[in-house]
């Protein structure tokens, strides 16, 4: 069933907060099940934050319900340049966002469930819920062989994965969340999550590819709400609790005080990008000079997100090496991104305004690069 989460119902359900907040002020006597009205990548991570910087869960568990417009969401640790593709992100106007937790990429549209499990760090217990996650799909369809795995994935029929898993365990409060294929879109999954970045070195969190399949297309009708409410049901039943689905907007600063900082400082590109852990880019390309082609070397040394060490390569008589050495200085400091790349050449131009031969070769590398961003 699904309400509204009013102000009214606010004060009859949540209370006991580590830190006061005008929203939560009375007591919740067990648990309670929430639902994000909002698919808005930055605005439902950011309640993932509120609930677990503020909520005192002690005998309070939280089950929170959430998806979202198309969005790319990597781990913690990890390199988005490593993980997905990009340029064709920003061409389709994807999001990328860095969630707070450890764990692989994954790619979130309307057909994919997200479930957040809130305990406190003692009660943290990730294979109890994903039982209860196949305990719901059985319910509603007993024909599915649906399996946990030890790497906390749920297959279908064995093979096809339908959920991956990840966590955030702090000094007293956990959250695991996990993801539910319904009816995703497939063929964005695959080419998204599919990096076209050559000779990238990192130590970041790989994730480990694997084939899905959506539960829709096992049964047309699995449907996102029929699952929802399966798993509200059964989440419920389990920790004896009203089985009501709580409404709420992820916005509103009188339930969450707060909490649009946060969403804002998920979109900013310091912590999208600048938490990416040091990394390098050793590549090549070739350029066509009088009917040959010329190998044009680069490494790229990155930092914070923003480039330590820049060594473009070019042969002498295409590209003297003080003006290389100029491009590499120049580059030294700047964010790695398109954008970034696009201002220096333009500054770079108005060094030389009248050197439209040598303009064109700055414009050809400046391209090639803003391709490996």
């Amino acid at each position: 069933m699904l309400i509204p989460f009013s102000m009214k119902n606010c004060f009859q359900l949540l209370c006991n907060l580590k830190a006061p907040a005008a929203g939560f002020k009375n007591r919740v006597k067990s648990g309670l099940i929430l639902q994000s009205i909002s698919s808005d990548v930055y605005q439902n991570l950011a309640v993932e934050d509120w609930i677990h910087d503020h909520m005192n869960l002690e005998g309070k568990p939280v089950l929170f319900l959430w998806r979202n417009s198309p969005s790319i969401v990597i781990g913690r640790h990890q390199n988005p340049w490593q993980e997905c593709n990009l340029n064709l992100m920003r061409e389709e106007g994807i999001k990328l966002a860095r969630r707070r937790s450890g764990g692989g990429t994954v790619y979130h549209d309307m057909g994919n469930i997200n479930l957040t499990f809130f305990t406190t760090k003692k009660k943290y217990d990730r294979m109890q819920n994903l039982k209860l996650v196949v305990r719901a799909l059985n319910a509603v369809q007993p024909q599915l062989d649906v399996q946990t795995t030890k790497r906390c994935d749920l297959l279908l029929d064995g093979q096809f994965k339908i959920s991956g898993t990840a966590s955030k365990i702090g000094r007293t409060t956990a959250y695991h969340h996990c993801t539910l294929l319904c009816s995703t879109n497939r063929t964005f999954l695959s080419s998204l999550l599919k990096s076209p970045y050559q000779g990238i070195r990192s130590n970041a969190t790989a994730s480990i590819p694997s084939i899905v399949k959506n539960l829709l297309e096992k049964d047309p009708t699995l449907t996102c709400e029929v699952l929802m409410n399966a798993i509200a049901t059964e989440y419920a039943a389990y920790y004896q609790i009203d089985n009501h689905i709580n409404l709420i907007n992820p916005t509103d600063e009188t339930l969450f005080p707060g909490i649009n900082n946060k969403a804002k400082e998920l979109q900013t590109w310091e912590w999208i990008y600048g938490k990416t852990p040091k990394f390098s880019i050793n590549t090549s390309f070739n350029v066509l000079y009088e009917q040959s082609h010329l190998e044009i070397k680069i490494f790229i040394g990155i930092k914070g997100g923003r480039i330590e060490i820049c060594n473009i390569e070019a042969p002498d008589h295409w590209l003297p090496l003080e003006i290389c050495d100029k491009l590499n200085s120049s580059f030294i400091g700047s964010k790695f991104c398109p954008n970034e790349i696009t201002m220096l050449t333009n500054i770079l131009h108005r060094t030389c305004p009248e050197d439209d031969e040598l303009h064109s070769k700055w414009n050809i590398l400046c391209e090639k690069i803003k391709g490996i961003m």
